[in-house]
């Protein structure tokens, strides 16, 4: 019954009544968004007026959402200030226990230069936490080549007396079963950290996992927050940890479109923060070692940080949950050497975090196959999904462009009507109250951002400001482009290859 937990595509499945239903599912994300976006292009064309109330029904309906999550947003936001002033060292006293737990950070890498992989260990060994309980695995790829060797080096002859533990591990290129990616890499070097820790005979249920990528800085008692958390949990051992990622590494460093984009996926995560029945792991997130070792890091698909939390959930019978932690981790805006090439890297990033799409017919075929799991969380869970990759690939498009539509198609008799005439009023009238995600996202993304480098200019300051005007054009770029790009490659059945996410620290920036 759990080989349906080890699923990556429909082609894994030999029964061919399943293998048609998963197939099926893997096309829904992405029927439901084109069929979505022809519909307002035939009835702008056929049925204009039906295109046009709908069309400000929807602005109206996405207003009011805008100003629902800013409202979490704000929430979320006072959480985190106050979680990053709490002494949790003292909070900790409570709880004796604490200082048996074990941290295990992994940190898996391809081919990220020195200073990346010092800055991360630096914020780990100057981390409010006692060094003599933190065990660090830099995971590497054999494919780094030699540069990655030296690398693994510098790292050990640096660190390895930081830590109760440092060890370095080479993950081989092509093993069976496996896609390249941080997933199986991450399962390697648990195999290869597993040894030691069953030699010491430390217990798992002791050790608390944490999936970093390798330019996750933490806060200085992330790890702290992340043990109370733990210790004070319902259900310690059915939980992951996920805390809010700030992509303030390099931000003075970057274009003003990658800062639009990651300020905005930071104030996603701010926002589900506050929805915790919906949270689930994303990028840098922490685990039980139980779940992390029993249960098993994903190691076939791309998505593996939402997939191993989808794993649990279905393991345990739905009996499964992400716990906010209001407490963030630093990591890097997207960058490259040129404009352009930056503008590509955003869009293969994005296109890769797109590709959770594949959750859905994972996620769907598990309750159809799991009987324990209640028919409410199915629903809801199922629900969530679909509106979420739904949204990410049509909402900006309905709002920010097909809104005119009915305008250019809908002929000469729609063209002298009255509502014709008001559309593109009442929808900017509409729209411009949704501004206040935009005013609410600038306001907090101002308050959090580090203090400017003293040799670049003060304009820098000021377009920290009016990159905000952007916002519009990379919710396009950014999201519903490489959101359907995704989905239709899912459609035709396509595998999305990993791909890495360059972290330059010098690059170009204006």
């Amino acid at each position: 019954m759990e080989n349906y937990l080890e699923i990556s595509r429909a082609s894994d499945l030999r029964n061919l009544k399943e293998r048609i239903i998963y197939r099926t599912l893997e096309i829904l994300p992405g029927f439901l968004s084109l069929t979505t976006l022809g519909f307002a292009f035939f009835f702008s064309w056929s049925r204009p007026v039906w295109a046009a109330i709908f069309i400000i029904l929807f602005d109206i309906f996405w207003t009011l959402k805008v100003s629902y999550l800013s409202f979490h947003q704000v929430i979320s936001f006072k959480r985190m200030k106050k979680h990053l002033k709490i002494d949790w060292q003292e909070k900790l006293k409570d709880f004796p226990r604490w200082k048996n737990i074990y941290q295990l950070v992994i940190l898996p890498m391809a081919n990220e230069n020195w200073e990346v992989v010092e800055e991360t260990l630096e914020s780990l060994k100057n981390s409010v936490y006692p060094n003599e309980r933190m065990i660090v695995v830099l995971a590497q790829e054999e494919s780094g080549g030699e540069e990655a060797k030296k690398i693994g080096r510098l790292a050990q002859e640096n660190y390895r007396k930081c830590f109760h533990i440092f060890l370095t591990t080479v993950h081989p290129q092509n093993l069976k079963g496996e896609i390249r990616g941080k997933g199986s890499n991450m399962v390697f070097a648990g195999k290869e950290v597993r040894k030691i820790i069953e030699q010491e005979k430390i217990p798992l249920k002791d050790i608390i996992v944490s999936a970093f990528d390798i330019d996750t800085k933490v806060f200085p008692q992330y790890f702290l927050c992340l043990t109370y958390h733990y210790l004070t949990a319902e259900k310690p051992e059915r939980s992951s940890f996920q805390p809010i990622p700030l992509y303030h590494n390099n931000i003075w460093q970057s274009p003003a479109l990658t800062r639009v984009v990651a300020a905005s996926n930071s104030f996603w995560q701010m926002m589900q923060q506050e929805k915790p029945e919906q949270l689930i792991t994303y990028s840098s997130h922490s685990m039980p070692a139980t779940v992390f070792f029993n249960v098993g890091y994903p190691s076939n698909v791309v998505s593996d940080d939402s997939r191993i939390f989808w794993k649990s959930f279905l393991k345990f019978d739905g009996n499964y949950q992400t716990i906010p932690l209001y407490y963030p981790v630093s990591m890097d805006v997207v960058v490259g050497k040129s404009l352009g090439r930056t503008i590509l890297n955003q869009y293969k990033q994005q296109k890769r975090w797109a590709w959770g799409c594949i959750e859905i017919p994972y996620i769907i075929f598990g309750f159809l196959k799991n009987k324990k799991i209640p028919l409410g969380k199915k629903i809801f869970h199922s629900l969530v999904l679909l509106d979420g990759f739904w949204s990410w690939a049509c909402a900006s498009l309905l709002v920010f462009f097909l809104g005119w539509l009915p305008l250019i198609l809908g002929g000469e008799e729609f063209n002298v009507s009255l509502l014709s005439y008001n559309l593109p009023r009442l929808t900017a009238i509409i729209l411009t109250f949704s501004m206040i995600g935009m005013i609410t996202g600038a306001l907090i993304n101002i308050y959090f951002i580090p203090p400017r480098p003293k040799k670049m200019s003060w304009f820098k300051n000021l377009s920290m400001i009016l990159q905000w005007f952007l916002l519009p054009f990379t919710l396009i770029i950014f999201g519903a482009f490489p959101a359907l790009d995704a989905q239709i490659r899912l459609i035709l059945g396509k595998r999305l290859e990993f791909w890495n996410t360059p972290k330059p620290r010098k690059s170009y920036s204006k």
